[in-house]
């Protein structure tokens, strides 16, 4: 009994909020942006950036933690950002708010899908170990892109200071929201799921915030 109070409020506590960053606008996907031939291209320093996550329960508590990017381009003409894509390694999911080691991994497991029960909870890495972002345009401070996850695509848009330098480029976003039932990551949305228990139910929205360092 004990065990089974643990897992619900650690799953609870996997719900993600956005009480006070931009939504993203998830829509269709777009045409990808191309690379000029005049373009530099910059290889993203895959140590140097990554995708924070933060999430909290429906009524209280919350968790957070990091992805990693495995690799990415980023191309730039004039002095201006126009095309780029980032593979994202779901394996690297990890959980920062936990010191104790059986409840932190438990909780990347269940977001990775480590075991036949629960593989398709979350983000089951096991069938889908990439997630991938392609820019599709950059607006006044504003980057629009295709992500794909568990093999669905959906445009999203998220304010962004983007700083370009002679060897470097940096995208920083503001904390934005994606809402996780339009890539099929359903478990335990009160939108999806009826009747569940107050304390079971899991916020739709993933609250992110983007770092990506790319150099020539």
């Amino acid at each position: 009994m004990k065990k089974i109070v643990l897992s619900l409020f650690i799953v609870a506590g996997l719900a993600f909020t956005a009480t006070s960053c931009k939504k993203s606008g998830a829509a269709d996907a777009e045409e990808v942006a191309t690379q000029s031939a005049e373009a530099v291209t910059y290889t993203v320093d895959t140590a140097a950036s990554v995708i924070e996550w933060k999430g909290s329960k429906v009524a209280a508590g919350s968790h957070n933690g990091t992805l990693m990017l495995s690799s990415g381009e980023v191309s730039v003409k004039d002095g201006a950002v126009e095309a780029g894509s980032f593979v994202i390694d779901m394996n690297t999911i990890t959980v920062l708010d936990l010191e104790d080691a059986e409840k932190k991994g438990w909780l990347e497991g269940h977001l990775k899908g480590a075991t036949e029960e629960n593989a398709d909870h979350f983000f089951n890495v096991g069938q889908y170990p990439e997630a991938k972002f392609e820019i599709t345009a950059i607006n006044a401070g504003t980057v629009e892109g295709n992500l794909t996850l568990k093999g669905a695509t959906k445009n999203v848009k998220f304010p962004a200071t983007i700083t370009v330098t002679e060897n470097e480029v940096s995208i920083v976003s503001e904390t934005f929201t994606i809402n996780r039932t339009e890539w099929g990551v359903n478990f335990n949305s009160g939108s999806v799921v009826k009747d569940l228990a107050a304390d079971q139910v899991i916020s739709d929205a993933i609250e992110l915030k983007v770092t990506v360092k790319a150099t020539k």
